[in-house]
């Protein structure tokens, strides 16, 4: 039965995926760290949805300030607009790996990865959040699931970040596999054209900050992958995705 599956991989993207923390988590560690560093910045729901369509904190935070105006005595206080920055985020890192420890892993998740373990599928992830911040999602998944992960290629380890494809490019290194033998799970259009751009098929999940984006590249978007009663996407589901794909 296993010799006859046609996905032998599953990479999954973090945020909004795995667990919707964008709104509740790194948009509330954003403004922590911004009153906490007496920066008077304070970023609402509808702004952050908007500042979403660019990926990765650090440079998130170069866009808003470029737009809103920089905090020149924190700039010099700190050695320059870099350092200020990267001061900030690991601020907003710290305070959302605390966070995300209350918060639930989305429906549907936990049930797929069993699904996956079940069946001998690896196991990875892909996302442009800081490796602690991940490691503190995985965390919710219990120690032996975790462990099932082979891989966690996350914040800067490539030089461009999604909508670019060099994250998953790396994940086809990691994983030794071609492309149509793995489906990402993904939730926005910038993580969808980077897995596609790597020749991955990808279902979209949408999550609360993507759901009117444009989707329309991906191989099957649902609302989420769902449990009992409401089961949206199997392991069999994504078995035959990807020989869709492959055809």
């Amino acid at each position: 039965m296993a010799e006859a599956r046609m996905i032998e991989a599953l990479i999954f993207d973090c945020d909004g995926v795995l667990v919707d923390t964008e709104r509740d988590a790194h948009r509330v560690g954003f403004n922590k760290a911004f009153g906490e560093f007496g920066i008077d910045a304070e970023w609402s729901v509808q702004l952050y949805a908007n500042l979403l369509l660019t990926a990765g904190g650090k440079e998130r935070m170069k866009v808003y300030f470029d737009e809103f105006g920089w905090p020149n005595d924190k700039v010099a206080e700190y050695g320059g607009r870099d350092e200020l920055i990267a001061a900030l985020h690991k601020e907003k890192t710290r305070i959302t790996s605390k966070l995300v420890s209350s918060l639930p892993v989305r429906p549907g998740v936990l049930r797929l990865v069993d699904e996956a373990i079940d069946a001998g599928v690896r196991l990875g992830v892909c996302t442009t959040s800081n490796p602690k911040f991940i490691d503190a999602v995985l965390d919710l998944f219990g120690p032996a699931r975790k462990a099932k992960f082979e891989f966690v290629h996350a914040g800067d380890v490539v030089s461009k970040k999604k909508p670019a494809p060099e994250i998953y490019e790396l994940a086809k290194q990691s994983l030794g596999l071609p492309p149509e033998r793995c489906v990402v799970i993904e939730d926005s259009r910038n993580g969808l054209l980077a897995a596609k751009g790597a020749g991955f098929p990808c279902l979209v999940t949408t999550s609360t900050y993507t759901v009117d984006e444009d989707l329309s590249e991906a191989d099957r978007i649902v609302p989420e992958l769902g449990d009992e009663p409401n089961i949206n996407v199997t392991l069999a589901d994504l078995d035959e995705l990807a020989a869709a794909h492959a055809a």
